[in-house]
């Protein structure tokens, strides 16, 4: 499925990359062009409109000349028929004719140049702009559907490479689909979650038919009524163990009575050669609470630092998974308090470098971590062997790196005093707990670093200053020397470094640059 989502993935990238950036950039250009073409058209227009509005003003001003020169030509006319007007009137409105006259002749030629003028642009506005303007939109929209077929072209391309890749991960999903296991699968939910208890035993038969005697004393007395309400309390817990019994069919709780085996001249009963049902049960109960449901079992939440609220099995789990961190926090903190003894070892020998005092602190910190640490280990070791003391032997059981020797009986009925009588809770660790204990986990935790294995290299570095390394444990370089890294910084400011198979030693990581290969913790580089 992987696979499959990440071949969409690649034709998801390759349509961005190459369909939709360039359609996006080709589509900006295609609009600002469009633009140019639509402008180009207005302006087509605007000349047009201008010419015509021309071609009227100059019509209007010919009608009103010719219109003007007819009343100059009528006033003449009746002037001169007009025996009583002197002759110097008469010849003032002939020269008024004539001068209007001429200026409807001048008219005339001026409309008659302006309208050829407008003919012979609207002629050239519609048969020679216009239809330019619209061939190159349409050159445009050509361009277009071109670049569109090609990008349809383009994602058909790469959707057909990765076709055989798509097929090859159907067919393993199909595989995969095929080759489900349920019962193994069921099983192995099975194992994640079971409860580890017991399957409770056949309850055996009372005879209480034999005549017997009973005595009445205080300890009989009390005998009896403790017997009864541990088996009554026992009965009642022991609907707790099982979720799927229903409330109203509840196991046959043993009889609260006392049994003949209370009485000491009566018969001897079975019971007393087995372990009663009850007893066992009440066992379980009081060290394990009320299970609800599986759901709480994948829920988690807030529990006791002892996990006992989980059944058996999902407890050694959790507490199993909490030692393992504890160790890894164990190995950190030792890591860290090697490297300042090696930093104060070298302050020691070369006080130019910095005063060793400065570091007690940071390592007295890390000692009292370490102590708490390793006490945390033990208090959970404790508990987790208590819960394999009560668990069943299982042997394909492999043997955890960190188990410790088998605890006596009285260490892990100590350790669970002591966490029942805390009234918080909390485990506190006594004064007189067994010091074999610790002995034997401070001897397996100091035999980790009895034997040091030869260190491979995992990079190299090269030297940016002259390094004498006159101090023990450190290395002599020159500079633009290149050496093997087989120890990274862990913060104290060296590096170790190899020069062959028989000379290593430390140097300052500030005077180096390190390259770290990739196939070991990823190329790094310390300057």
């Amino acid at each position: 499925m992987n696979d499959y989502a990440g071949q969409h993935e690649v034709i998801a990238e390759n349509m961005s990359g190459l369909i939709f950036a360039e359609l996006s950039r080709y589509i900006q250009e295609l609009k600002q062009e469009r633009k140019l073409h639509f402008q180009e058209g207005r302006r087509a227009q605007q000349h047009i409109e201008s010419c015509w509005k021309q071609l009227e003003a100059s019509k209007r001003r010919f009608e009103r000349d010719c219109k003007e020169a007819e009343r100059a030509q009528f006033h003449f006319e009746k002037m001169d028929n007009d025996f009583n007007v002197t002759k110097a009137d008469v010849e003032k409105a002939r020269q008024q004719a004539q001068t209007r006259h001429q200026m409807a002749s001048d008219s005339k030629g001026e409309y008659s140049s302006v309208l050829q003028n407008f003919n012979k642009e609207q002629h050239e506005h519609y048969y020679t702009n216009i239809p330019n303007i619209f061939q190159k939109i349409q050159d445009l929209d050509e361009r277009r559907i071109v670049k569109i077929g090609e990008s349809m072209k383009t994602f058909s391309e790469v959707d057909r490479q990765v076709i055989p890749i798509i097929g090859k991960c159907l067919d393993g999903i199909t595989k995969a689909a095929e080759s489900v296991d349920e019962k193994h699968d069921t099983q192995l939910v099975v194992e994640a979650f079971k409860s580890g208890f017991e399957q409770p035993g056949d309850v055996e038969f009372e005879d209480f038919s034999q005549p017997m005697k009973r005595t009445v004393s205080e300890s009989s007395l009390s005998n009896s009524r403790s017997d009864g309400k541990q088996e009554s309390k026992s009965g009642k817990s022991k609907g707790k163990l099982w979720p799927f019994i229903k409330k109203n069919k509840p196991p046959p709780p043993p009889p609260s009575c006392s049994s003949p085996s209370a009485v000491p001249n009566g018969p001897q009963s079975p019971k007393q050669q087995k372990e009663p049902l009850s007893h066992r049960l009440n066992e379980f109960m009081t060290s394990k609470p009320k299970i609800h449901c599986f759901r709480s079992l994948k829920r988690g939440g807030s529990g006791p630092e002892d996990f006992s609220h989980l059944p058996p099995e999902q407890r050694r789990k959790k507490l199993q998974q909490k030692i393992d961190e504890i160790n890894k926090e164990i190995q950190k903190e030792s890591d860290q308090r090697d490297g300042l003894t090696k930093m104060k070892d070298v302050y020691i020998k070369n006080p130019q470098m910095g005063r060793p005092e400065s570091v007690d602190p940071r390592l007295a910190e890390i000692e009292q971590t370490i102590e708490k640490l390793r006490q945390e280990s033990s208090k959970f070791e404790a508990w987790l062997a208590e819960v394999e003391g009560r668990l069943p032997t299982r042997p394909d059981q492999p043997r955890r790196p960190s188990e410790m020797p088998e605890l006596p009986t009285t260490a892990v009925n100590n350790c669970a005093q002591d966490r029942e009588s805390s009234p918080d809770g909390s485990y506190t660790e006594e004064q007189n707990q067994d010091p074999q204990l610790k002995v034997a986990a401070q001897n397996e935790f100091d035999d980790e670093f009895d034997d040091e294995e030869v260190l491979t290299a995992i990079g190299t570095c090269k030297a940016m200053y002259a390094f004498e390394g006159q101090n023990e444990g450190t290395i002599a370089m020159a500079e633009g020397e290149t050496l093997s890294v087989i120890e990274e910084d862990k913060g104290d400011g060296w590096t170790r470094v190899r020069r062959s198979e028989d000379e290593e030693g430390y140097v300052p990581t500030s005077y180096v640059e390190v390259y770290l290969d990739r196939n070991t913790k990823g190329a790094m580089t310390y300057i």
